[in-house]
């Protein structure tokens, strides 16, 4: 969808609408046949369901399997492919630090490098918070500049931190030094072999020597002895979502990456008490009548996805299913319910296949779905769509896109 042409249509009014986002929805069949979409007992999803118009949503494209970011980048309008956007600054835009423009991240893993010089644990353990925070500290104290570029550190959650360097122009279109599997020595950051530029050819010296330098910073330490680099990208904020589309925007996520993409966006965030979905659905009942558009992130579907954890995943899904009349009590104009991309606990892992979506409002022709899963969304009225083309659904029904042409 071009996004010039949809800000040209898009109009104000008082309509408000809802979107959640249910991290990893998408699945495949578990031992009974069903998915955990589909095992779960959710009365109030069914209910929705048969009232609303439901298909499914390609992240990015047939076959093509999507990281977190690119996403919620598609469901928000921008095209993943266009705007594509490193983890590291997804990451670092999610906690309180302030971008200049320039600035390179990086995502930070903390990690267990053994005796031989492998990675034993890719996590550290999954150290806490305060554990986290205070090794990052130790870092920032010890590394604040590398051949007079500043480096800025900045905690992000248990094991996760970020390094941002800034002062020079670099390029942030580097490979990654986590080799994904344990047992594997770390790689050498460079550049990509569509990007041997100068400025990347620094930029991987800079992210080399400050891996050097962590490990002797950390070498005391029984879990978070080492570092691994991930996701370099260059700060570049997407267009504005509010001026985009004429509204009042909020972002209600527990995990600092979602808040990233919701900042970077151009999105309120609201930052407190969100460490379950009671918590985050009691922060949306607040912030509901201050805001036109509403985004709810739960993440731990995904979270069960990842693990293998098909009872779990199925857990979550029953969990919000019993607090979703507390949405639809808000009355929004449009509710949607979809998920970013399909986490199947058979895989334990992102997949590419089509994800659900459900879109309640007074304007849509409701479809023969009697079920919100897999199985009864191959019926649904929406049929498969791109990802992109889900906000242009929810404007519509809102009310908020004028006519175009004569």
């Amino acid at each position: 969808m071009d996004l010039d042409l949809l800000s040209s249509l898009a109009i104000e009014n008082e309509t408000k609408v809802v979107l959640v986002i249910m991290d990893g929805l998408g699945g495949l069949a578990g031992p009974n046949g069903k998915t955990s979409l589909e095992a779960a007992h959710t009365p109030n999803l069914d209910a929705l369901a048969r009232s609303s118009i439901c298909g499914f949503h390609d992240p990015l494209g047939p076959g093509l399997t999507p990281g977190s970011g690119p996403a919620h980048i598609g469901l928000f309008g921008y095209d993943p492919f266009r705007y594509l956007i490193g983890r590291g600054v997804l990451d670092t835009a999610g906690t309180p630090f302030v971008f200049e423009q320039g600035d390179m991240a990086s995502r930070l893993n903390f990690a267990t490098l053994a005796a031989d010089g492998t990675i034993a644990d890719r996590r550290a353990g999954r150290i806490p918070d305060e554990e986290g925070k205070r090794v990052t500290e130790l870092l920032a104290e010890n590394i604040k500049e590398i051949n007079g570029v500043q480096v800025l550190m900045q905690h992000v959650k248990e094991y996760r931190a970020a390094a941002i360097f800034r002062g020079k122009k670099l390029d942030g279109r580097l490979c990654d030094s986590d080799p994904q599997q344990v047992g594997h020595k770390p790689l050498e950051v460079a550049p990509t072999e569509q990007n041997p530029t100068a400025e990347a050819k620094e930029a991987a010296d800079l992210a080399n020597t400050f891996i050097a330098r962590a490990k002797e910073i950390l070498a005391d330490e029984q879990k978070a002895n080492f570092v691994m680099m991930r996701g370099f990208d260059i700060y570049e904020p997407l267009p504005n979502f509010c001026e985009l589309y004429k509204w009042r925007a909020c972002a209600v996520a527990a995990y600092p990456m979602y808040k990233g993409v919701s900042k970077l966006a151009g999105m309120r965030v609201i930052e407190e008490g969100q460490s379950t979905i009671e918590e985050e659905i009691e922060l949306v009942e607040r912030e509901f009548p201050n805001t036109d558009f509403l985004f709810l992130h739960v993440k731990k579907a995904d979270s069960m996805g990842e693990d293998g954890n098909f009872e779990g995943k199925v857990g979550v899904i029953e969990h919000f299913d019993r607090l979703l009349p507390r949405l639809m009590d808000l009355k929004p104009d449009v509710l949607c319910i979809t998920g970013d991309h399909s986490t199947p606990c058979r895989l334990k892992s992102h997949s590419w296949h089509p994800v659900p979506i459900c879109i309640s409002a007074e304007s849509v022709r409701a479809d023969a779905c009697q079920t919100f899963g897999e199985t009864s969304c191959l019926t649904g009225g929406l049929g498969r769509i791109h990802s992109t083309e889900v906000m242009p659904l929810l404007l519509a029904h809102a009310e908020r896109l004028m006519k175009y042409g004569a």
